[in-house]
């Protein structure tokens, strides 16, 4: 009786342990859409339990727009309410230029972990990785827009443009974050550690963000200086954003060009370090 009463719950748990591994129809892979979208959403899901990655996106725009305004505008513009008028699209693209570092800094910090290995055994398309987090990414953009235009606002600034043309500028400059962007993942799957990425990265953007139109009129400095200043893509981008937000005529072809030129440039190269990362 008793080998009976053990015989059947052995019988019972077998069968259930065959119906747990029945061979049932396997899900279908996700499409490289679908695959980029879950990143974007990893992505969002490390603001919401590390609340302090906005901290930087939302004091350093606040931090630069009253110094530059208040502590210089006087001397460049005549008065700061003037200067502001020039001053702020400007600093709407280099915040959200500066910003764009953070997904370099994110890249390295998930090869670093070890977290690209366990992707590797995921059944997804593999670049989905790096764009799902340019996409997210976006997500801490418009943030740092956000924070820019409303503080802008606050201090008197006034586009002539409206909602329109400060919507154009916005969906302008996301498109050049995310077009430099994939020069910071290079650095990102480069660099050995995330300090050292977001110090190659600041030593790369300053310089640039600088030595453009931002802050003066590329007129008032040397003529050798105007050559570069002219050339500089965030030069382009913060013209046209400007334009675009007082409601004047755009010029937006130079920056569409520098964003197809940099994700050609710099896309494949990215890809190529990629794979060759997860190769090892």
């Amino acid at each position: 009786m008793s080998a009976t009463q053990t015989t059947l719950p052995r019988m019972a748990n077998g069968g259930a342990l065959n119906a747990a591994f029945t061979v049932r129809e396997r899900p279908t892979r996700p499409n490289a859409l679908d695959a980029s979208l879950t990143f974007a959403w990893r992505a969002m899901l490390k603001l919401k339990h590390v609340p302090m990655q906005l901290f930087d996106v939302t004091m350093f725009p606040i931090m630069m727009t009253l110094m530059f305004t208040y502590l210089f505008g006087g001397a460049l513009a005549g008065s700061a309410g003037e200067y502001l008028q020039f001053l702020l699209p400007g600093i709407f693209v280099m915040t959200v230029v500066m910003v764009s570092m953070y997904t370099a800094v994110a890249l390295n910090t998930d090869v670093s972990k070890g977290i690209f290995d366990r992707f590797r055994a995921l059944p997804f398309w593999r670049p989905a990785v790096l764009v799902g987090a340019l996409l997210g990414d976006t997500i801490r953009y418009g943030v740092a827009s956000l924070v820019v235009i409303v503080l802008g606002l606050i201090l008197g600034f006034r586009p002539a443009g409206g909602i329109v043309g400060v919507l154009a500028a916005l969906v302008l400059t996301l498109a050049f974050a995310f077009s430099i962007s994939w020069i910071w993942t290079v650095l990102g799957l480069l660099m050995k550690t995330p300090e050292s990425v977001m110090m190659v990265s600041s030593m790369a953007t300053y310089p640039l963000t600088f030595a453009s139109n931002i802050f003066v009129d590329p007129q008032t400095m040397p003529d050798w200086l105007q050559v570069f200043v002219n050339f500089n893509p965030i030069t382009h981008v913060a013209t046209a954003a400007r334009d675009l937000m007082h409601g004047m005529p755009a010029d937006i072809t130079p920056t569409l060009l520098w964003c197809v030129a940099l994700i050609l440039v710099f896309g494949p190269i990215t890809m190529y370090l990629f794979r060759n990362k997860n190769a090892h």
